[in-house]
């Protein structure tokens, strides 16, 4: 197994970021190869910068209007649980146990600890709904490939307790479409703790104070980076 990683000092404390080689080049083909090449490219070019201030994804709280599908023992729960009980002594972090258990058991999932982010010219509505300029940042826990989607998943570990675990994953998504060029019908999102996962389309949301539908043509990575 050969899975590249870095550490990132982002607030709130040191992300490594961390992609299983093999799986990406076996799995990352065709339509939705800008993801490889992102996860690629943003190992040497993550600006670090964006996430010392300004809005973050995890920090979001309001509501979406996303149907969302709730089922009880998916298999990113079984990988929830196994990942708990066989890395209990091998990290102090209940994310980091469930995330490398992931990586290094689940044939699907590809990366972890994903940089995102999103400028404020992207999107519509930017400056009213996050009160800010500065781009939208934020980590993704777990990118998994299933079925030739791109599934985003967010570990938390009361589930069935989150109020806006919704719009912190599908603002995780746009940020990753946005960054890669690759369309939104080709995601999938999720959270998920040990017992239930939840799981909805990322399709554009309905908010007051924006409009998801209109976005800038999207960037070019080397355009992109500082």
């Amino acid at each position: 197994m050969v899975v590249r990683y870095t550490k990132l000092e982002h607030p709130g404390g040191v992300y490594i970021y961390r992609v299983h080689k093999a799986k990406l080049d076996s799995l990352c083909t065709d339509d939705i190869i800008k993801l490889k090449e992102y996860l690629d490219v943003v190992f040497d070019t993550c600006p670090d910068t964006y996430f010392h201030s300004g809005p973050r994804g995890s920090s979001l709280k309001f509501s979406t209007t996303h149907s969302t599908l709730d089922l009880r023992g998916h298999r990113v729960c079984d990988f929830a649980k196994n990942g708990l009980t066989i890395n209990k002594e091998r990290f102090k972090s209940n994310h980091s146990k469930v995330q490398l258990f992931m990586l290094e058991n689940d044939q699907n999932t590809i990366a972890i600890e994903v940089p995102i982010w999103l400028h404020a010219e992207e999107l519509k509505g930017y400056q009213t709904l996050f009160k800010s300029d500065e781009p939208l940042t934020g980590h993704i826990d777990v990118l998994s490939i299933e079925d030739g989607k791109i599934w985003v998943w967010d570990y938390k570990p009361n589930a069935h307790r989150e109020k806006y675990a919704n719009t912190q994953v599908y603002f995780y998504t746009l940020m990753l479409s946005q960054r890669t060029g690759i369309p939104l019908e080709k995601f999938m999102c999720g959270y998920f703790d040990a017992d239930r996962a939840y799981m909805f389309k990322p399709e554009p949301i309905k908010h007051k104070n924006m409009d998801c539908e209109t976005l800038t043509p999207h960037l070019t990575l080397v355009e992109d980076h500082p």
